[in-house]
Formats: C-alpha cells, structure tokens, sequence
C-alpha cells in the first residue's frame, strides 16, 4: 500500500531533510531500479558519490549527509541506514493474510490447544497434548509431534518437522525442510559395533529466532539444545546435541556446530565453518568462512582460516604463501653454501 513519507519517517524516528511529509510513497527497491515516486537507499560506497542519480525521490542515508546542499533528494537520515531500509521494506511487503480456521485436511491429536486467529494448512499433523499460541501459522504438510509448545505470531514454513518436547517462542519463523528435535548423534563404540546412547533431552527456541530451510537442530542427550532469543541462522545449518546458541547469534549457510559447544551473545559465524565439540566462543566472535575451529575463542576475537587462528596471524601466512617458492629456492642456496662451508671448515682443520 501507498505510504506518507512522514509516517515512514516516524516508524524509522529518523530525520527528514528536504522532502515533504505529505508525499506519497509508492514502492520501494535498490538505488539503480527504484522509479520516481519510490523509496530507495544508500549505503554502498560506489553509491554514495551519485545521490543524484537514482530515479527514486527519496533516499535512506546516513547522517553524514545532513550537510550535502549538492544533493536534490527527499534524504530520511538514520543512524543505522540499512536497518531502517529493512523496517521500511516490511511495511510494503507484509506476507498476505492466511485463511484463519483448521484445514479440514489437516489431523489434530487429542488433548491440544489451540489459540486465536490461528492458520492450519492442508496435510498438517499435530500430536497428543500440543499448545499452539495465538496468530500462528503452520504451512502445508508440517509435522508437530507430541507434547510440543509453540508460542504467539510464530510462522512455519511447509514441511518443517517440530518433534516431541520441542519448545518454540513467540514470533518465531521456520523455513521449509527445517528439523527441529532429531536425535542427536551419540553412538558409545562397544568393540566393533556402536550402541545406540538415548537423546532424551529437547530442543528449545526461544523468542524472536528465524530459522533458514533444511536446518536440522538436534535434541539434547540431556537437558536441551537451546537457540536463544533473536539468533538468525541461513539454510542448510547443522546445531548438534546440547549446543547453545547465544542471543543475536548469526549463523551463515551451512556451518555445523558439534555437541555440547556454547555460542556467546552476538556472534557472526561465516558460511561452511565447522566448529568442534565441547568448545566456548566468547560474546561478539567472528569466525571467518571455512574455518574450522578446534579450540574455544575468547570475547571478541576475530578468527580466520581453514584451521581457525587468529586474523591477524592469518593475514601474515597469506601474505607468505605466493612468496614460498622463492623462499624455497633461498633455502636451496644457503643449504649449499652452509654444505660447502662446512666442507672448506673440515680441509682446513
């Protein structure tokens, strides 16, 4: 829908320069593809120096532009730019309402609750003695096991799999494929065959989490796997037994974290990292694509490197690996001489 630029404004708290609060927004897209009469932003430093060029007749920026006369542009200035083009972003592209009631295609077991204004699509299957909150959606072809609790505005994706005991918070999102309550790997070696160790704990989410498609978060051997409050994980991410997962935890495409690990607060873990089991890392870590880390991180440590060391030793052994074939012919030669010295050492004595 249409939106006044100063409600959007409003909803950022942000501060107008140069526009009028009264126009009319009609969309919103990137800088290149915005049309007049459209919303757009600017953050992107080859950007920033063409203001004036986007179609767009206002732009999210920075507070640095406050005292640009040269640019024409409507500017909402923020602190945070990209942020507040992610809030106005979801005021044009609120998902479409879901039909509210129970899909008669749909199998609920005994003894569930169901709260207010809930959506149940076709092929969804609840278990025995399962809460459901108010405004939550399930998608088509869902399985919700037994025992399991689901919290207010939560969203599920189709054919996301919620087993026994799960515990879901509120306004929760969970992409297709996700797999929340498998067992976790435990296997005990007896000899030449492996024993089965029982995963009797839960998986627990908590408030405000989006989950991407084909994650697979494991139940705990004991106790739970815990997703804390507001972490973001990307597709095809592996959480194993026991893990826990600090608050605001960012975790790109297909990391895998082995059992019993804790994720401090505020983490950014880069795609294809795999990170050992019975490890800490610290509040605010950075961990670097493809790393592999094999031993706990301290706050605020920034890691790199297929085996994950710190960065700035990291950047040292890049910068040394074009350089080892002459190093090695170096090394050749003073072999030869240090051989030939010695030689001349042994006539001489």
């Amino acid at each position: 829908m249409p939106i006044k630029l100063g409600e959007i404004v409003k909803h950022l708290d942000g501060q107008l320069k140069n526009g009028d609060p009264e126009m009319i927004i009609q969309g919103i897209a990137p800088f290149d593809h915005a049309q007049p009469g459209w919303i757009t932003f600017a953050i992107d430093k080859k950007i920033l120096p063409r203001m004036n060029e986007t179609r767009a007749d206002v732009i999210i920026c920075g507070k640095q532009f406050q005292d640009r006369p040269d640019i024409e542009k409507a500017l909402i200035l923020l602190d945070n730019p990209y942020a507040g083009f992610a809030k106005t972003a979801q005021l044009f592209f609120s998902p479409a309402p879901s039909p509210i009631g129970v899909h008669k295609n749909a199998t609920i077991g005994e003894s569930v609750s169901l709260g207010k204004n809930i959506s149940i699509h076709p092929g969804v299957v609840i278990g025995n003695h399962t809460t459901i909150g108010d405004h939550v959606i399930i998608h088509a072809n869902s399985v919700i096991g037994d025992h399991v609790s689901i919290g207010n505005n939560t969203l599920i994706y189709p054919n996301v799999t919620i087993l026994d005991h799960c515990q879901i918070g509120s306004r929760v999102i969970i992409h297709s494929g996700t797999v929340i309550g498998c067992d976790g790997f435990g296997f005990a070696p007896d000899g030449e065959i492996y024993e089965k160790v029982p995963q009797s704990g839960i998986v627990r989410i908590d408030d405000d989490v989006e989950l991407g498609a084909n994650n697979t978060i494991d139940r705990a051997t004991f106790g739970q796997t815990w997703i804390k409050k507001g972490v973001k994980t990307d597709n095809q991410v592996h959480v194993a037994h026991n893990v826990v997962v600090g608050e605001n935890t960012v975790l790109v495409a297909q990391v895998g974290i082995a059992g019993s690990t804790k994720l401090g607060k505020h983490c950014v873990i880069a795609g294809q990292t795999g990170i050992s089991g019975h490890l800490t890392l610290g509040d605010h870590v950075t961990i670097g694509p493809k790393a592999g880390v094999a031993h706990s991180v301290k706050d605020h440590q920034v890691m790199s490197g297929n085996i994950a060391v710190p960065h700035k030793v990291w950047l040292k052994v890049q910068n040394i690996i074009p350089k080892l074939p002459e190093l090695k012919k170096q090394v050749a030669r003073l072999e030869k001489k240090i051989a030939e010295w010695g030689k001349n050492k042994s006539s001489e004595t």
